[in-house]
């Protein structure tokens, strides 16, 4: 199921999806790229455009102001896709200024529209083209004239850059100059006054310097520069993961920001949500600590919050360093911190904090595997009183979860589903409202109804966000819509659609890659997948090479893939062996689902040493779990291996009784291989009540040989679905002997001709039919 706790991570750089961030100190700057913004904001202000290339312009202007700066080739491409005409307009200016003199540059800025007396075009001073013309005029008039001089030359160096053919010697120069030019850029005069008198101001630049291996070197960023890197980042880690930078990228991104501002606590906490992308538990926890040490330390908690800010830091810094360690599954470690947490807010008597460590109270003590009902009870009461209807809703959800592992009735843990979904749906919860729907449709297939689930999933990958910054967007990046997209490739895996199943997986591995958090979900669905596939055609050497990864991802799945291929291989010893230790453990974690597949497969393995009286109670005591927990797929299941024991125990006619009261949900919502073999299984037990027995012929029902052999055409149309070559060379040697018995030779010759075909092609005796459902 859904984790209800994947949104209870503090994140003080988000409110409402907006990221608040601040770089101390940095100011705007000139650098050539922002020459070519101010040349194209130039041109859209003295030349006429159409109204849609005014417009489209208009929407790159934001972006191309507050963007990181780039190369003129960039630039230029991007322009040209909204107007081409502005494009080589730019292109010309920028020409005029690298392939003339330094009076050009100087004109340039002097023609400049004045944002004070620009009343009537885009450059008035209160636009954002005002105040970008006026802070890039104030800082070009603040320059010395070296400082003048190094800009032209470095205007020249990424104009000729972009147009230059490489040589052997100069391979990929980048657009921008070295970080010694940079910063005598960004410098004031008096900071640099000493440096330059040091220096001769025409020094060429070394080789060195100018390349890096295809990553240009980069000075520090602008205060709007890093505010729009760092809230376009925490926008697309949080809502599509994909389009953000690779985590690779963004941290050396990060590592050049925080090198020319230490400080900079924000930037700590991306580098802490891109450390957690990897699974990088030492970087993670080092940027997490680091970002409430800066934060302290820069005194913005104290101003904005009185003296409770630098409390509050501390406690919530506890907080997230318990999630933390909660995730990566330290729980002794995170009980600590948990435990810090809680004795700060006690101190300072914050009840909100002390109902996020109250929630991971319980998360951790369901980690841990322990009945954490009363907490969760407790939580959610404390949630409605302080009005937190987001911590309460959290609380339900995770009662639901807890309930449907004590057999709680369906209907009850509907309608508490329903009641949380009013309350998302009035405060526009989206994160809650898809999580919901992923434990709804999780509920839906344990309880072995295909339909409702497909429902649920569907409904869930078509809900739009709620929320005001990205209303009308799809997410399709959380834990809930992974769930829901496995459920569907399993879901259609039963049905034998794989074809689907690769598309379904495919999108999965394009959105969630192998390094993100939810990954996992589908890898082990896939191998899940791939295990039954190879067992239902038979090729147990392929499935075998499956367990071991199917292990690394889920123990207690790995050791039961384990136990069907070692008793597929009649290894019933060592098969049973594992099935006893499995239920052992299933029994002591509640895993009531696994424990009646443990008890089936057991039962299965009784089945082969003729035990046939000794698996009825096994058998009769999966039935009663599965009655008692709601899971009729099990508990049809469960009918079908009890019908199978009756019918070798002599007693058919019971066993086609019981077989009636199962068939009907295994054909409405059941795999294409339960519904094969339960009806070829009906078709055993009728040809068994007509009054055929193995080696001898009495005199038959002809009706019900009839029905039998119309059940066995079903039965084959389903396992050829899924290529299941064995269980199709039972029914034909099944339909072989119904055909003589009815005198239908051909027939008869053609079911025996299909049979001999797939025995020679399976090369494997064929176990006798009589011993295996």
């Amino acid at each position: 199921m859904a984790s209800v706790h994947e949104s209870l991570y503090f994140n003080p750089m988000m409110t409402n999806g907006v990221v608040h961030a601040n770089v101390f100190g940095i100011k705007d700057w000139v650098s050539p790229y922002k020459i070519s913004v101010l040349a194209l904001l130039y041109e859209m202000t003295a030349s006429k455009v159409s109204l849609p290339e005014r417009r489209r312009l208009n929407k790159l202007i934001l972006p191309l102001q507050q963007g990181p700066d780039l190369t003129l080739g960039q630039f230029l491409k991007t322009v040209e896709e909204c107007c081409p005409q502005t494009a080589y307009a730019v292109k010309l200016r920028l020409h005029e200024m690298a392939d003339g003199e330094l009076k050009d540059m100087e004109y340039f800025f002097s023609t400049l529209p004045t944002p004070f007396t620009a009343f009537d075009s885009e450059a008035y001073k209160t636009s954002v083209v005002g105040l970008f013309m006026r802070h890039m005029l104030l800082a070009y008039n603040k320059l010395s004239f070296s400082q003048v001089y190094k800009l032209y030359k470095s205007l020249q160096h990424y104009y000729h850059s972009h147009y230059a053919k490489p040589t052997d010697g100069q391979v990929g120069l980048p657009a921008l100059v070295a970080d010694d030019s940079d910063m005598d850029l960004t410098s004031t005069e008096d900071t640099v006054g000493d440096r330059i008198e040091r220096e001769e101001v025409d020094t060429p630049l070394h080789e060195s310097e100018l390349r890096n291996d295809n990553t240009p070197s980069r000075g520090p960023l602008s205060q709007k520069q890093a505010e729009y890197f760092l809230a376009r980042q925490a926008y697309l880690l949080k809502n599509d993961e994909n389009k953000a930078l690779k985590p690779a990228s963004l941290q050396e991104e990060l590592n050049n920001m925080l090198k020319f501002n230490p400080d900079f606590a924000e930037a700590h906490y991306l580098n802490y949500l891109n450390s957690m992308r990897v699974q990088d538990i030492f970087l993670s926890a080092h940027s997490l600590l680091h970002y409430f040490d800066r934060l302290i330390l820069s005194g913005n908690e104290g101003k904005s919050n009185g003296d409770e800010g630098y409390g509050r830091s501390l406690r919530y810094a506890a907080l997230n360093l318990a999630s933390l360690h909660c995730r990566f599954g330290h729980y002794q470690q995170a009980d600590l911190a948990l435990q810090e947490a809680i004795r700060i807010a006690q101190e300072s008597n914050d009840h909100v904090c002390l109902q996020h460590c109250l929630s991971w109270l319980y998360t951790l003590e369901q980690m841990k595997g322990s009945d954490s009902t009363v907490l969760t009870e407790d939580s959610v009461k404390m949630a409605a009183h302080f009005c937190l209807p987001y911590l309460a809703s959290l609380g339900i959800q995770s009662l639901v979860q807890q309930g449907t592992t004590q057999g709680k009735t369906a209907h009850k843990l509907m309608d508490a589903l329903k009641d949380t979904d009013i309350l998302h749906w009035k405060h526009s919860l989206s994160e809650l409202i898809e999580i919901s729907l992923a434990q709804t449709t999780s509920i839906w297939r344990m309880y072995g109804k295909s339909t409702m689930a497909l429902q649920q999933a569907q409904l869930l990958l078509n809900m739009s966000s709620l929320e005001p910054v990205n209303f009308g967007v799809q997410q399709n990046n959380t834990e809930a819509f992974s769930v829901a997209l496995c459920h569907l490739a399993e879901l259609h895996a039963e049905q034998g659609l794989y074809s689907a199943v690769s598309e379904i997986l495919q999108h999965l591995k394009e959105q969630f890659p192998p390094h993100t958090q939810h990954a996992k979900l589908w890898m082990l669905c896939d191998l899940k997948i791939q295990f039954e596939r190879y067992m239902n055609e038979g090729k147990y050497h392929l499935a075998e090479p499956l367990v071991t990864a199917i292990s690394a991802l889920n123990k207690t799945e790995g050791l039961y893939r384990k136990a069907q291929v070692l008793k597929a291989l009649n290894r019933s010893t060592e098969a049973y062996s594992i099935l006893q230790r499995l239920q052992v453990h299933c029994e002591k974690t509640k895993c009531t689902e696994m424990v009646i597949r443990v008890m089936l497969s057991t039962a299965e393995l009784h089945w082969e040493s003729s035990g046939f009286s000794t698996a009825l109670p096994i058998l009769l005591q999966a039935l009663a779990l599965a009655r008692q927990h709601h899971l009729q797929s099990l508990a049809s299941e469960t009918i079908i291996h009890l019908a199978f024991t009756q019918l070798m125990l002599g007693v058919p006619e019971q066993a086609l009784g019981v077989l009636h009261e199962a068939i009907e949900p295994v054909l409405a919502h059941g795999a294409v291989m339960d519904k094969g073999r339960a009806l070829l299984l009906t078709a055993r037990c009728q040809m068994a009540v007509a009054g055929f027995r193995p080696n001898r012929q009495g005199q038959a029902d002809l009706h019900l040989a009839v029905l039998a052999v119309d059940t066995l055409d079903e039965a084959a149309a389903y396992f050829s679905k899924l290529s299941c070559k064995e269980r199709l060379r039972d029914v034909h040697y099944l339909q072989a002997q119904l055909h003589h018995s009815l005198g239908q030779t051909s027939q008869c010759n053609k079911s025996a001709m299909l049979f001999r075909l797939l025995d020679q092609e399976l090369q494997s005796p064929a176990p006798p039919v009589s011993m295996r459902l």
